[in-house]
């Protein structure tokens, strides 16, 4: 493959990760209406068989995770076709906060423990499983944001857009009205 057919994949690689992340958005959001936020302990314990809830409780963090995975795979392609060296996480994050993608590293890594909460943590207490859920919830917006800001980026810095325009209109009905996205 030559360099020119090689920076070609690279691209519309960063481009389907785009589009990925806009239906990653699509998804969370649409399972976040499915809930009954902000979730309250004694209801969850309330309605333990509820299986229909249980459910969307776990696709809601199934998709959070997926949608933090996502975002930070399409956040390094797009840092390395930015012409950076291929560095720690660190220093990818050093370089979005320094263009306003993410408001602090601080904030990336509360994504991330949450990312791993998330996919890991098998809570049994209702008031427990409430918090998290709710500090997800709380925490997706900010997923939104950085996803709004990170598409403006490669547009602007890179001039690569989403793969296709399928998810286009619902990603940006949810990320339009959020504050410091445009």
């Amino acid at each position: 493959m030559s360099p020119k057919e090689l920076l070609s994949a690279e691209k519309a690689y960063l481009a389907q990760l785009l589009e990925a992340i806009q239906r990653c958005v699509y998804f969370l959001n649409a399972t976040s209406h499915k809930l009954p936020f902000p979730l309250q302990g004694n209801e969850l314990e309330a309605h333990k068989k509820d299986v229909n809830l249980f459910e969307s409780l776990s696709s809601f963090n199934e998709r959070f995770a997926k949608f933090q995975d996502t975002l930070a795979s399409a956040m390094r392609h797009a840092y390395l076709l930015s012409g950076e060296k291929n560095e720690s996480f660190l220093k990818v994050l050093a370089f979005y906060e320094k263009h306003a993608v993410i408001e602090s590293i601080e904030t990336w890594q509360t994504l991330r423990t949450a990312r791993n909460l998330a996919a890991h943590d098998y809570e049994t207490d209702y008031f427990q499983i409430a918090e998290h859920f709710n500090g997800l919830r709380e925490l997706s917006v900010i997923l939104y944001q950085i996803a709004g800001k990170f598409t403006i980026f490669c547009a602007g810095e890179l001039g690569i857009k989403p793969t296709s325009n399928d998810f286009s209109n619902e990603f940006l009905d949810i990320v339009a009205p959020l504050e410091g996205v445009w």
